[in-house]
């Protein structure tokens, strides 16, 4: 259904704009990809060509669980020109294996601690800090949306899932060599989860609950006349309103306040 345009009162966007689901654009393997923080990470799945990577890559892998070091081990024995140089079960080793031996990338566990030891965040914070122009990938079981944004944050090249398949690692690596910053699906789903959840909690803090019911109804597809019908209200005061939310939510025209309602869930 058409929706009548505004009365002649203009709803201009006067407010702070509220946080965004996060945009997509196309990168370099034709991914959908996605912009977090100022910074483009490559999200979905592709087919990387490991033998385009200078050779060799010397990698070390890290991780707490012997089970996932043999199968990071043989995965990377059969990618052509990467090279595993060391292994480590702990912080503490990673740091001690990583000063001993000449390496690229680490593939690393986002936590793997022993009692008094570094890990997660302040782990990477650290290496990041004696390693700093050493690619790092970090596989992980986190589920907490601000515990992956603080690691992407931290400027880590690649961020998987060990929810994510397996074959997704050689592609992280590949672009974290080639300093494009990659998430892996799993790990975008999350993060994109969270971002709609942060804007639905947003959007129900700043209006009101007969401001929300507008928008609610608009986005639905009625006009403002029948919304006035539905809801027993003057056109006046439904047009009032409806300006009124979108004021808050910094919005200048239909289309982004239809928008913001998808992505709030309320259609």
């Amino acid at each position: 259904m058409n929706r009548p345009s505004l009365p002649p009162a203009r709803c201009a966007a006067t407010a702070t704009p509220l946080p965004s689901l996060l945009p997509y654009a196309l990168g370099k393997h034709d991914e959908p990809r996605v912009a977090l923080g100022g910074t483009a990470v490559a999200a979905a799945p592709g087919t990387p060509d490991v033998a385009d990577v200078a050779a060799p890559v010397r990698v070390i892998v890290a991780d707490d669980h012997p089970l996932v070091l043999h199968a990071l081990e043989s995965l990377l024995a059969n990618c052509p020109n990467l090279h595993i140089v060391a292994r480590a079960q702990s912080v503490a080793e990673l740091f001690e294996v990583a000063a001993q031996h000449a390496f690229d990338l680490v593939l690393m566990d986002l936590y793997m601690s022993l009692p008094g030891e570094l890990d997660g965040p302040e782990a990477i914070r650290a290496f990041r800090g004696k390693f700093p122009h050493k690619a790092v990938v970090v596989l992980t079981m986190e589920c907490e949306a601000s515990v992956l944004r603080k690691a992407i944050e931290l400027e880590v090249d690649a961020v998987l899932s060990k929810r994510d398949r397996i074959d997704l690692i050689p592609l992280a690596i590949v672009s974290a060599m080639a300093r494009e910053h990659y998430v892996g699906p799993v790990v975008r789903d999350l993060l994109a989860e969270a971002a709609r959840a942060e804007r639905r909690e947003e959007v129900h803090r700043v209006l009101t609950r007969r401001e929300f019911e507008v928008i609610t109804h608009y986005a639905a597809g009625l006009g403002v006349t029948e919304i006035a019908g539905l809801l027993g209200r003057s056109v006046k005061t439904i047009s009032a309103q409806k300006c009124a939310a979108m004021k808050k939510l910094a919005l200048n025209n239909d289309i982004e306040l239809y928008r913001i309602a998808v992505e709030c869930g309320v259609t």
